[in-house]
């Protein structure tokens, strides 16, 4: 349990250092802050991910089966904010954070399928970490340059890929022991 926390708190303070910490970040170079970053960033994974698989938590509660559709559609949402912010398709016009709606929408996704007490902490954790990170951004950049429109060839690519990396997270969870697609 505490490695999972522990791991929440290092990500979620690397990922959030910028906007609670300005001035001392200020008075680091770019590429050192940007590797404290990174190396946080990978350490708080590590620890998440050693700490949410080592811990036997308990069950809170028992999703019923028909959210595993639910959840794979919210996926296939999450994914695409993800891909969205890279490809910048038409929902990038509309959505000033696509990656921190993506893991917003990927949080409440796995909190559906989840009722154990450490999906509860790592999911709901990191959940409230996108909104503060959203809230954190729009309150010191107010203002927002929308991307410009998207072509007909890009939405299907972000679709495309979207479709593939949504079959590679699935195989990647059955290789861990967990089939998503019900």
């Amino acid at each position: 349990m505490y490695l999972l926390i522990l791991g929440l708190i290092l990500w979620s303070g690397s990922h959030l250092f910028k906007r609670l910490a300005p001035e001392m970040r200020s008075q680091m170079s770019d590429q050192g802050a940007k590797g404290l970053v990174a190396l946080a960033s990978f350490g708080g994974i590590a620890l998440m991910v050693i700490g949410y698989r080592g811990w036997d938590a308990p069950e809170l509660w028992s999703p019923p089966e028909f959210l595993t559709s639910v959840n794979n559609l919210f996926m296939f949402l999450a994914v695409y904010c993800f891909v969205a912010s890279s490809t910048k398709p038409a929902l990038a016009r509309m959505v000033r954070h696509p990656m921190l709606g993506g893991v917003k929408i990927w949080a409440f996704a796995h909190l559906l399928v989840n009722g154990d007490l450490a999906s509860v902490i790592l999911f709901g954790g990191l959940l409230l970490w996108s909104v503060a990170s959203m809230l954190l951004i729009n309150r010191a950049e107010p203002e927002w340059q929308r991307p410009g429109p998207s072509s007909a060839a890009n939405e299907i690519k972000t679709l495309v890929l979207t479709a593939v990396i949504v079959v590679v997270i699935g195989y990647v969870h059955n290789w861990l022991g967990y089939w998503p697609f019900g």
